[in-house]
């Protein structure tokens, strides 16, 4: 019998287009202008996970200075900032495998703001374009290379300092999702 492959998921939010995430975490806070026009599969799929408090107290895992620091692993929920840090598995996995539990669609080739800037918020994903789910990183620095293979679906408003002073084991205390006409 051969695999099956899981359908991919489309959230049920609706992208009102000027969503802004406000991160909390554990060294400030960072805004993020959320593409809902070039990017809406991406960015339903973030304001729902924040909005169900998925993100709350996770962990960043993966950091590379001078390229990425990621987040969104839920295997970081029962972990200290330490043991993250140290890069032990912890009793749900390892970080940087834990996901939603379904994957979404890509949207780099239809995205037309799709760029790799400084503190740009882009989705993680496997080597299956199609496998983004909750995994996401800030770009430190341009990171143009990746383009073309990761979707971007926001641009930082502020917190830039915050974003450069992040790594492995800080904390995510928490994602709420604004109207920047609110």
């Amino acid at each position: 019998m051969g695999f099956i492959q899981d359908p991919l998921y489309t959230p049920e939010y609706s992208v009102v287009g000027d969503e802004v995430a406000v991160f909390d975490t554990s060294k400030g806070v960072i805004r993020v202008q959320l593409d809902g026009a070039g990017a809406p599969v991406h960015v339903a799929n973030f304001c729902e996970l924040a909005s169900s408090g998925f993100y709350d107290d996770l962990k960043f895992h993966r950091y590379v200075p001078g390229f990425v620091i990621q987040g969104g692993c839920p295997n970081t929920r029962d972990m200290t900032p330490e043991q993250v840090a140290r890069g032990e598995v912890g009793p749900h996995g390892h970080p940087g495998t834990g996901g939603p539990g379904y994957r979404i669609r890509q949207e780099f080739t239809t995205n037309p703001r799709n760029s790799h800037e400084d503190a740009a918020l882009a989705m993680a994903r496997s080597n299956d374009p199609d496998s983004a789910g909750s995994q996401f990183y800030f770009c430190l620095g341009p990171q143009h290379g990746l383009d073309s293979g990761y979707t971007v679906f926001g641009r930082t408003l502020e917190g830039f300092d915050v974003i450069a002073s992040l790594r492995a084991g800080d904390v995510i205390n928490s994602i709420r999702i604004e109207h920047a006409g609110a």
